[in-house]
């Protein structure tokens, strides 16, 4: 496929937008070198891996991902021998987590087969070795101590042998007869021993080894006698530190060569997560959706908006080419939407075949197309030189000669630049000529032969872009069926042309205009009425529907309450009798007693039989109230915005607003994966963003007990900055809770270094935790002390 239409359509400034929300450098050179695919199996399968990754981001969040680079080149040469730094080991340990934190997302919540199954299996995680090289490596430049027992041996005596040199050193600068020999009171390092500042002049009055002398040669830097053994056992210790510390980095190296082949797969498979990632994160922010794909060469485009224009000015089109027609010939004044409505055609195509989302409605159908060829001029001006009209039959020349079955042409413009005559005439051959060549196509076009074209010949059809005359300003709005008319005699009355003007005007037009301009309007008449008849009938359809969705949800909602109820009363029923059997060997049991009793007279034993049995009797209907369930009042939403989280009232859901309501007040919300449209009226804020009423006095409650499921949205990290200790640790047990509830097993609590009383309050909150196992804070790549991991039993 020519790659000429990236540019042309804008698609390269859509996957630059992607490559930026990838993590991982490769991921993104990945993204910007895939080509389109090019059958209809393949871009399912890359719209539906796309699309199972945004609706897991919507579901568990993003995943703990850092970005790394070159680390498959860095096991490579671990293979071929090479020992490697503990940069790159640490670049080891940062890909491996990568691997565990990604399967771990994946997990988080339960779901069907998806087709993205086989990228996260790939995955191997290495937990032992990331933890090993992590618990050694604290950065690239230094080891812990802890590394191994050798290491920590060798370093307890090297500080062990500092201290006694200081001391040493000490002495001698606070010994009276040596101190006025020095130039400063301070112990320094030179060449990795330690020395003190002696005067230049008195150089042989403190006995040792001279080491460095300062620039201005006042001061000779002098290892002391009393320490010029214990410094060369320092030098000795740190050459066997050395030693120990490249044995380590051989072993780590040892056993990330062993891991080589499954680490390199699993590379790869992070590297297009990471690109599939990006994408899904690209498809939230345009409000995008997964189109279906036609098995034929056709497209249907509903709603479809372009992406590289302002949401909020954006006015979405529906544009559909091939089922019925082949050709779609777009008229109507300059700045009208003509040329955006042709790149947004051809761009959303472009993208599916891409394997990105389009901002278009889900119901949207595209195809798939073997080239897309292209004449869209960058600038368009009113006055075209013949420079401009060449260049322009320079490029329709090379459509010609590669247009065939399963292109798109889009032509802007068709024909201008030359004499009107003889280039309407052009437009019409060429369009004559790309159809015999069975490729699809959409151009614009200011010609009336154009038109009546398009209005003679089956398989073409004519479409406009409506213009307010009154406002002077275009609508971007497309209607097929009708083509568009320049309205120039109006707007230039409007604009105050005089009226004898545009009467002297119209007065050169031929008949054949003028009966032109009669049908248009006769056309555009007919296009009002029926377009106000199919919204009548769409508004009667969408109340139909919805009173019937709504039914079935009461249907459902009572059929649920009475299997509820039925269940609560057959426990009760069953609680009843248990109780009234264990209240049967307890009232025996009294009479028994009261039988022996004999200080009791028979009167008397039988008065009390008689309360005993009153007062359990009592006691046992009085715990037969019948349970009801409480239905809670609401106050519904008057207003919401696209992206709000909402509750759908009648079966507390919570939502998120996909659109703003239509003309017939439905909101389109998403719920998870699914998507539906409720009434404006049936929403309501989350009980979080409710205020509380009656001046913070609480409200009263009813008897009946209502148990209410708050669902959150399972997430590995919580930020807790800027908040006070109190606050931090309410949130913490609060998250904490839920993660154990979701089956995580880690999770990580952000409270920054500062000062550090919020981590220390942290951690001894955690330390008498129910549901902690263990906690540490984060290593390197992780956040270090501004994050603390926790291990949930």
């Amino acid at each position: 496929m020519e790659k000429s239409y990236l540019k042309t359509l804008e698609l390269e400034k859509i996957l630059n937008r992607a490559a930026q929300l990838a993590v991982c450098p490769e991921a993104r050179t990945l993204l910007l070198e895939q080509d389109a695919f090019e059958t209809v199996e393949e871009v399912r399968y890359a719209l539906s891996q796309t699309d199972a990754i945004n609706s897991l981001l919507l579901k568990n969040g993003s995943p703990r991902f850092g970005g790394v680079q070159g680390v498959d080149k860095v096991v490579n040469r671990a293979l071929k021998g090479g020992i490697l730094s503990m940069a790159e080991l640490l670049e080891v340990a940062g890909a491996l987590r990568n691997f565990q934190n990604l399967v771990s997302w994946y997990h988080i919540t339960k779901h069907d087969m998806l087709p993205v199954d086989d990228l996260f299996y790939a995955l191997t995680p290495q937990p032992t070795l990331e933890k090993n090289i992590s618990s050694a490596i604290l950065s690239p430049e230094e080891m812990a101590d802890t590394a191994s027992n050798t290491l920590f041996e060798i370093r307890r005596k090297i500080r062990a042998m500092e201290n006694s040199i200081r001391d040493k050193l000490d002495a001698i600068i606070k010994n009276s007869t040596t101190n006025k020999f020095l130039q400063d009171a301070v112990v320094s390092l030179r060449n990795g021993r330690f020395v003190v500042p002696v005067k230049a002049e008195y150089r042989g009055e403190v006995g040792g080894v001279i080491h460095d002398v300062s620039s201005s040669g006042s001061t000779v830097f002098v290892e002391p006698t009393a320490v010029v053994e214990a410094n060369a056992k320092i030098m000795q210790l740190r050459s066997q530190e050395k030693s120990e510390i490249e044995r380590i980095l051989a072993a780590f190296t040892d056993q990330v060569a062993s891991i080589e082949p499954v680490f390199n797969f699993s590379y790869q498979a992070m590297l297009n997560i990471d690109v599939l990632l990006a994408k899904a994160r690209l498809a939230l922010e345009q409000q995008a959706y997964m189109p279906q794909v036609a098995d034929g060469m056709w497209f249907d485009l509903k709603k479809a908006r372009h992406p590289l224009i302002d949401k909020d000015k954006v006015v979405p089109v529906d544009v559909a080419l091939g089922k019925e027609y082949d050709t779609l010939v777009i008229t109507g004044p300059n700045t009208g939407g003509k040329t955006v409505t042709l790149k947004t055609a051809g761009l959303l195509c472009a993208m599916a075949q891409h394997g990105l989302l389009i901002p278009a409605h889900e119901q949207s159908t595209v195809c798939v197309f073997s080239e897309y060829l292209v004449d869209i001029g960058d600038e368009q001006s009113i006055e075209q030189s013949l420079s401009t009209f060449s260049g322009h039959m320079k490029k329709i020349t090379g459509i010609l000669d590669n247009a065939y079955k399963n292109t798109l042409v889009l032509l802007d413009e068709l024909g201008a630049g030359t004499d009107p005559a003889e280039g309407a005439a052009l437009a019409v051959s060429i369009i004559e000529q790309l159809r015999i060549q069975g490729a699809l196509i959409m151009a614009t076009t200011h010609y009336s032969e154009m038109k009546v074209f398009a209005l003679e010949t089956p398989g073409v059809m004519n479409a406009s872009c409506e213009f307010d005359v009154e406002s002077l300003r275009p609508t971007y709005k497309l209607s097929v069926g009708v083509p568009g008319k320049s309205n120039a005699f109006l707007i230039s009355e409007k604009l105050g042309v005089p009226p004898r003007v545009i009467q002297r005007a119209q007065t050169h037009l031929t008949n054949d205009d003028k009966r032109l301009d009669s049908v248009l309007a006769q056309l555009d008449d007919l296009k009002l009425q029926l377009k106000a008849s199919q919204d009548e009938v769409e508004k009667a359809k969408a109340e139909a529907e919805h009173k019937l969705e709504s039914a079935r949800k009461k249907y459902d909602a009572l059929v649920k309450q009475g299997e509820t109820e039925l269940e609560a009363a057959r426990l009760k029923a069953r609680q009843m009798a248990q109780q009234v059997q264990d209240e049967a060997y307890r009232l025996t049991d009294e009479l028994r007693k009261l039988q022996k009793d004999e200080k009791t007279s028979a009167a008397q034993r039988a008065a009390r039989a008689r309360e005993i049995a009153r007062k359990e009797t009592e006691g046992l209907y009085g715990k037969t109230d019948v349970v009801h369930n409480v239905v809670k009042e609401f106050v519904p939403l008057k207003q919401v915005k696209v992206g709000q989280e909402v509750v759908i009232a009648d079966i507390e859901q919570t939502a998120t607003v996909m659109s703003l309501p239509d003309r017939n007040g439905l909101v389109e919300v998403r719920a998870g994966i699914l998507k539906t449209k409720v009434p404006l009226s049936n929403l309501k804020a989350p009980d979080k963003l409710k205020k509380p009423a009656n001046n913070g006095k609480p409200k009263p409650q009813p008897r009946s007990t209502t148990v209410q499921r708050v669902q959150r949205k399972a997430s590995m990290e919580i930020n807790l900055l800027g908040m006070t200790v109190e606050e931090a640790l309410m949130e913490t047990d609060q998250f904490i809770d839920h993660a154990v509830m979701n089956g995580q097993t880690m999770v990580y609590l952000i409270h920054g270094k500062g000062t550090g009383a919020l981590r220390k309050a942290i951690h001894a909150h955690l330390r008498g935790h129910r549901n902690v196992k263990s906690f540490r804070l984060g290593q390197y790549g992780e956040g270090e002390a501004g994050v603390t991991v926790v291990e949930l039993k």
